[in-house]
């Protein structure tokens, strides 16, 4: 007889791309998981997976075997979220990547009272500012700054994000303060490295202008980039979710040219297709009433989320 847990770590092992991932992923050793494949092949009479040194292959019987494999431990997480449901408890693990100054400023505050009130979830909060692949790398779920770009994703609005253009009172004294975009284009840079060309996209109200800088430095991090500009190397444009604090203090100055960034969000998205859990919806909920409306670092200068984590 076929047993779920060889079934589930098959599936994680194709997901993962390898026994080692797929053991980090199920919190097993490597010899727990290959044991669980060799008693599923052995129950199946038909060998799934072919080893070789640097990767796992499908075999034609472990292609056909893995759609069904995964609608099956779909069915049972759901199953079992039906019934977390009904008995009005949150249980259950729940893997969400999100990006590093955020999640280290703003999810966990949020988030450490929410798990204390639920303390049979099993929350992996794995921050990263790469662009990850929700399905492939095993997420359940994303939060994101800026646009969706993925369409595979389904996205729930968290917060609206403003960004503003900063730099040092220090740099603004010894450069001078641009007030045009011609101005601006003659200030060093800091940008952000992910968001591909070394300039910033501001609206006005003729549409949208494109203002090239010499380059300061790019980097794939906001913590970084508002370091760079307190410690005087150039302009930077950051989210007041990140900028904020520096503003209020003073080592930030904001820069005024007359146009205004584009519109972003913060959002948290799932793959398209499958069934958001319980446990999902009140993550969502729970970061969403912290954050509050407008969200607390844009309301009257507020420091602190106006509606603690955890009253809902």
């Amino acid at each position: 007889m076929l047993k779920l847990e060889g079934i589930a770590s098959f599936v994680t092992v194709v997901e993962a791309g390898s026994i080692s991932e797929a053991a980090r992923r199920l919190n097993l050793s490597k010899s727990v998981v290959s044991d669980r494949l060799v008693e599923l092949e052995r129950g199946l009479g038909a060998t799934l997976l072919r080893r070789t040194t640097r990767k796992l292959l499908l075999t034609d019987e472990g292609n056909a075997f893995l759609d069904r494999a995964t609608r099956i431990m779909r069915e049972v997480e759901e199953a079992s979220t039906d019934v977390a449901e009904r008995r009005g408890r949150l249980a259950g693990p729940l893997r969400i990547s999100a990006p590093v100054t955020f999640g280290r400023m703003h999810l966990g505050p949020a988030l450490y009272p929410f798990l204390a009130k639920h303390p049979e979830l099993e929350l992996t909060l794995d921050l990263d500012d790469r662009r990850v692949d929700a399905a492939a790398d095993g997420y359940d779920a994303v939060v994101r700054h800026g646009p969706l770009e993925d369409s595979r994703l389904v996205a729930w609005q968290l917060a609206p994000s403003r960004r503003l253009l900063v730099a040092s009172p220090a740099y603004l004294d010894h450069r001078g303060t641009p007030a045009s975009p011609e101005q601006l284009r003659h200030h060093r840079g800091i940008f952000y490295l992910n968001r591909g060309a070394a300039d910033w996209r501001l609206q006005g109200k003729d549409g949208t202008e494109i203002v090239r800088a010499p380059i300061a430095l790019r980097v794939n991090n906001g913590d970084m980039m508002r370091d760079a500009a307190e410690a005087g190397l150039g302009i930077a444009l950051l989210p007041t979710f990140i900028a904020g604090p520096s503003i209020r203090r003073g080592t930030l100055a904001v820069v005024d040219i007359g146009l205004q960034a584009i519109p972003e969000s913060i959002y948290i998205a799932h793959p398209d297709g499958r069934r958001a859990p319980a446990r999902l919806r009140a993550f969502a909920e729970c970061v969403r009433a912290a954050i509050g409306s407008p969200p607390y670092w844009d309301a009257n200068g507020a420091s602190a989320p106006k509606t603690r984590p955890g009253e809902q």
